[in-house]
């Protein structure tokens, strides 16, 4: 069965800049959008967890979605974020991104109730139907404490809307099994020390918050490994790499670091709303040598051809 629609790229995961208050600020975020636009990105995520979404209000997420849609004027692939704890709330969303023209919906199981499969396909088929959008699924159990499995996928798989899957489980069985059992379904790298991984086994997209401030070094990786089929010169470049995925995983500072990232990169991104904290200093000057480090060691790989 050929996708009704292709997921193909770099896709960002905005981050949420704010104000000294805490308002978001939207100044910002089109700065981040004409940003990661410019070094060519293909496709922009509102409403996703790296934007912050579990500390917003259903209010301000249609906010920063229909803002960034009316940035992006069509230059780039736009995705609504739809996961939420109230199908309610999921619903209303992918309501909205019908409405205001989004090219797709990202859609995750809703955290802590923890569905069966066939709950699970059920809510999912239900957003689906609010949205009728090309839908790309969010498998994150380490987040949701639900596993989008074989159940979840054959039920949910009667809506041709379902054509990619962020995979996100860390489990490298699930590339295997998705790539050979779903080749309906769009692999899509969500476990971003994977990423060389997910594009051996075909994958075409790869959905990754580093990309923030380093949208380059990330499109490096995919052209080389998708584009260009040369995992020699993709390997380099995922070694290149790795020291900012461990920097990214470790201690829960994800979202943080991304935003101090971002900052680094020129526009401020603000705060980062409770219950987090921002980085320390040790952090940010660790976080500071493994960039300077990383895109030195990338640029000089992507020049030698």
């Amino acid at each position: 069965m050929t996708p009704i629609f292709r997921f193909e790229g770099i896709y960002t995961p905005l981050v949420t800049p704010f104000a000294a208050d805490g308002a978001i600020d939207h100044d910002g975020l089109a700065d981040i959008i004409e940003f990661l636009i410019e070094k060519g990105v293909h496709g922009l995520v509102s409403g996703g967890s790296t934007g912050e979404n579990y500390a917003q209000s259903l209010a301000e997420r249609l906010d920063l979605a229909r803002f960034s849609k009316e940035r992006i004027k069509g230059r780039a692939q736009f995705i609504v974020g739809t996961g939420a704890m109230l199908t309610d709330d999921s619903i209303a969303l992918a309501t909205a991104a019908r409405e205001m023209g989004a090219d797709a919906i990202l859609l995750a199981s809703p955290p802590y109730a923890v569905p069966t499969e066939r709950e699970n396909a059920l809510n999912a088929l239900a957003i689906d139907k609010a949205a009728n959008l090309p839908v790309m699924l969010y498998n994150y159990p380490g987040r949701t404490g639900t596993m989008m499995g074989d159940e979840f996928l054959d039920r949910v798989g009667r809506s041709r809307n379902f054509c990619g899957i962020k995979e996100s489980s860390g489990d490298i069985n699930r590339v295997h099994v998705l790539a050979r059992d779903y080749p309906h379904i769009q692999l899509g790298c969500g476990m971003d020390d994977q990423a060389l991984e997910f594009f051996a086994w075909g994958a075409p997209f790869w959905v990754c918050g580093g990309s923030n401030f380093l949208p380059e070094e990330h499109i490096a990786l995919y052209r080389a490994c998708v584009l260009e089929n040369d995992f020699r010169k993709g390997r380099r470049i995922m070694s290149a790499m790795m020291p900012l995925m461990r920097v990214l995983e470790q201690g829960g500072k994800f979202v943080q670091t991304i935003k101090h990232g971002v900052t680094l990169a020129g526009i401020d991104t603000g705060a980062i709303r409770r219950p987090l904290k921002g980085l320390n200093k040790d952090d940010k000057r660790e976080l500071e040598q493994v960039v300077r480090v990383l895109k030195t060691t990338i640029a000089a790989i992507v020049a030698e051809g």
